[in-house]
């Protein structure tokens, strides 16, 4: 088991930067491919962005390449999005997910809560 809770979401402007958290409970988070995916008002949640358990090795949704980061550091359990050049499109609940169910684009073992982003034009 692994609990998942997210922090640094709020309110910015667009062309700002956010750099959300994400702090993994258990001794087996260097284990687990990790995730950020978001949800905006009316739209189903989407893939943001994944890295693998070493951290070498990443993906992006098209929408953000370029201007997202992710990163993780397996000594303090934490998973990090570094979101640049925000847009109001970027406006959703982002969600950080561990230890994916075949395809990490979407279905995950465990989720966090969720943080807002907004971001006004």
């Amino acid at each position: 088991q692994v609990q998942l809770v997210e922090s640094g979401g709020g309110l910015v402007q667009a062309g700002g930067s956010l750099r959300l958290s994400c702090a993994a409970s258990g001794r087996t988070f260097g284990s687990y491919v990790m995730g950020w995916l978001r949800q905006a008002p009316g739209k189903e949640r989407e893939f943001v962005a994944a890295i693998s358990t070493s951290g070498g090795n990443t993906d992006y949704a098209d929408s953000v390449r370029g201007r997202f980061t992710i990163s993780r550091d397996n000594a303090k359990n934490t998973v990090y999005l570094q979101m640049n050049s925000l847009k109001p499109e970027d406006t959703a609940v982002y969600y950080c997910a561990a230890d994916p169910i075949g395809s990490y684009y979407s279905s995950y073992n465990y989720w966090g809560q969720g943080t807002q982003v907004t971001v006004s034009s």
